[in-house]
């Protein structure tokens, strides 16, 4: 039991945030395995299914830096937050009523304007409140629903029909508004005070160096989130299999994150980036051989390195980096990297995969190489000083 009233109201922001993190995050275990088995039961192709998934990264090359740096501006980020989730699940309510490519298309494209920005916002709120040793166990939560989510829907996706998955995202979409409204207020203290910070401050070489190596290795998982579940399942593999290997991969996360706070202090955060590149290599050179189907629990696996550990490696250096009245900004910042990189992976990973199969893996795999050529030259950014970096325990 808390000891204090500090450590009960700590107690009292974690426990809302682990909420708001597992309705988010059961929405998107949904909607990355089986969103694009949707668009294919909609009559898409694999390269149209490839352009409507880029739809939202382009979108929030414009949406994120300005729903972000407003929120830090106008000290709102909460109040932001949740509109952003109400207009979201309407707009994806909207995409499940819409029919025909460029009909579906617009409707995505209209729902990821609020959508986009949801999660840099999280991350910014969280880190505002945690310190860093304590992000790691709650955002596990969000981890540990993302497998529910895609078990739960692999299983329904066994029983129910694939055109009727849209309607499972939108109900996961209402249960993030009705979480977001429980999110504390934060208090005074925990609000940026003073004159805003220039958002030039944010553009160091470190901060470039990290935002290009976690959009690279980020991306890197393009063929993976667009392709993966319509290829094991031509593979023969059923819904509640798929759903079990994508929960795999978040499990291994979920171990990184739990012991977060217990990492060596010579794992600083530009490590883990390098770490997660080379995993993410690892995993896409092996992918690209359409391995056996035993081979992919283990490579599964490496999802937490791939994800888990460059997404620790950027948290980390974010919230050293940034200054307190550029959160947000920060993390639409990084966001809109992402969303530049990713768009453009998701895009050719529809035609790389309608002409090559798994093989497009093998251009994922490039993409994590020059991911980990960042990674190493924000590291030495790090050493010589020109950014602080200290490990993810202090």
């Amino acid at each position: 039991m808390p000891s204090n009233p500090q450590q009960s109201t700590a107690v009292y922001f974690s426990s809302r945030l682990a909420v708001f993190y597992a309705a988010l995050f059961v929405a998107i275990g949904i909607h990355t395995p089986f969103f694009p088995v949707w668009l294919t039961a909609k009559g898409l192709d694999a390269g149209t299914i490839g352009v409507v998934l880029a739809a939202p990264m382009i979108v929030r090359i414009f949406a994120i830096p300005l729903v972000t740096h407003a929120a830090d501006r106008h000290g709102v980020l909460r109040g932001v937050l949740v509109i952003s989730c109400f207009a979201a699940a309407v707009g994806m309510a909207l995409v499940g009523l819409a029919e025909g490519a460029v009909p579906i298309l617009l409707a995505f494209t209209l729902a990821s304007i609020p959508w986009t920005p949801v999660m840099p916002m999280t991350e910014a709120y969280a880190l505002r409140r945690l310190k860093l040793a304590s992000y790691g166990p709650v955002r596990l939560w969000g981890s540990a629903a993302f497998i529910v989510g895609s078990v739960g829907a692999g299983w329904l996706a066994d029983i129910i029909a694939a055109r009727h998955l849209i309607w499972l995202i939108v109900a996961a979409m209402v249960a993030i508004s009705a979480a977001s409204l429980a999110l504390p207020s934060a208090p005074e203290h925990a609000r940026p005070s003073g004159p805003a910070a220039p958002a030039r401050r944010l553009f160091t070489p470190a901060f470039i160096a990290v935002a290009g190596a976690a959009s690279l290795v980020q991306a890197s998982h393009a063929v993976y989130y667009g392709f993966s579940t319509i290829d094991w399942k031509a593979a023969g593999l059923d819904g509640t299999a798929v759903g079990l290997l994508w929960a795999l991969g978040v499990l291994a996360e979920i171990v990184l994150f739990a012991f977060a706070g217990r990492l060596p202090a010579a794992l600083t955060p530009t490590m883990l980036l390098i770490i997660g590149a080379v995993g993410a290599a690892v995993r896409w050179t092996a992918m690209a051989f359409n391995p056996p189907t035993l081979a992919l629990p283990v490579l599964q696996c490496l999802h937490g390195l791939s994800f888990g550990a460059t997404h620790l490696g950027t948290m980390g250096f974010i919230a050293r980096a940034a200054p307190a009245q550029l959160a947000a900004t920060a993390q639409g910042a990084l966001a809109t990297a992402y969303a530049i990189v990713m768009a453009a992976a998701m895009g050719v990973s529809g035609l790389l995969y309608e002409r090559y199969g798994a093989l497009a893996y093998g251009a994922m795999a490039l993409g994590a190489v020059a991911g980990s050529l960042c990674a190493i030259a924000a590291h030495r950014l790090m050493r010589k000083g020109a950014a602080g970096g200290p490990s993810l325990q202090t």
